[in-house]
């Protein structure tokens, strides 16, 4: 379990909804009126806190950092996009796409962490913003921490120039493939089509359109000892795909999805994600349906060096 945390960071929003600069290719979301604003953000709320209180529950320790009300940044939930934290001793942010999401990046979260759990170095790749290059962070990349493998598909928001930064600097073999959804369109984030486990990985296949692409992504999976839960299309629609492993403090294994995803699964799937972990489901539709991201967005592992 070398690469499973039992220690994450949420944001918890303070000016949730659906993000004009994000929606064009994040074809999870959904647009809402202006009049619904105020109750969306409400509801959200609401399903953060439950969410919190759930994996609390679970012994999973939960930093709970407060968003800035100014500026205004409707994306806040998903701080797994703009840093990742490695037990390397390594802390990294990373460039985003959207303007109003590159405000999400906060040097008093990265200070916070840096203290308290004694991070001795400091990686930024968000210079790459000014020539219009991202990488976003757990988002762009699924990271195979045990066996230091990124799966990465490269869109808008993964650069493969940076993505090769990150592989060098981390000591990682990267495997790049170009992901589409059923309306054959870019998938924004590998991450809502692949969740890696410690003995198993969920992914949709066939949104790897490419027959060499899906040959090497599968046998990579399946070299390093990982049983494949292939889901449909209109499971990853689902954000069946956006899942997350993380650990109790007793060191028991937990998968967390959201109440959809797990609703859309088969039995036989079930089944095997539960022979290797605990299933722990949060409903989150309001989160899902207008930030167009599921659990594993709101989660930021915190790795401690």
């Amino acid at each position: 379990m070398e690469g499973i945390t039992d220690t994450i960071l949420m944001v918890r929003p303070s000016n949730f909804g659906s993000n004009p600069d994000t929606i064009g290719d994040n074809h999870f979301q959904a647009q809402m009126q202006s009049d619904e604003k105020k109750s969306i953000s409400d509801k959200a709320i609401e399903e953060f806190d439950a969410m919190v209180t759930e994996l609390q529950r679970h012994d999973i320790a939960v930093i709970v950092i407060e968003d800035t009300p100014s500026p205004v940044k409707p994306d806040a939930i998903f701080p797994n996009n703009w840093f990742s934290t490695h037990s390397s001793g390594s802390i990294i942010t990373y460039p985003m796409k959207a303007a109003s999401r590159q405000l999400e990046r906060r040097e008093d979260i990265v200070d916070s962490l840096t203290d308290k759990y004694g991070y001795k170095k400091r990686y930024g790749f968000e210079y790459h913003e000014s020539d219009e290059q991202y990488l976003e962070g757990t988002g762009s990349m699924v990271l195979d921490r045990a066996n230091k493998i990124v799966y990465a598909g490269l869109s808008q928001r993964t650069e493969i120039k940076i993505l090769e930064k990150f592989a060098v600097l981390m000591g990682y073999d990267k495997v790049i493939f170009h992901p589409k959804d059923s309306q054959g369109k870019a998938i924004y984030h590998t991450n809502v089509m692949m969740a890696m486990g410690d003995n198993f990985v969920v992914i949709c296949s066939d949104s790897i359109p490419d027959p060499t692409e899906k040959k090497e992504v599968l046998g990579r999976l399946k070299a390093t000892g990982k049983e494949v839960v292939d889901i449909s299309f209109s499971q990853m629609e689902a954000f069946a795909g956006n899942m997350l492993q993380l650990k109790s403090k007793l060191g028991q294994t937990c998968m967390i999805m959201s109440k959809t995803a797990y609703d859309s699964l088969t039995i036989d799937q079930i089944d095997c994600i539960a022979k290797h972990s605990k299933i722990i489901t949060i409903p989150i539709p309001t989160i899902e349906k207008y930030g167009g991201g599921s659990v594993r967005c709101m989660i930021a592992e915190v790795f401690k060096s």
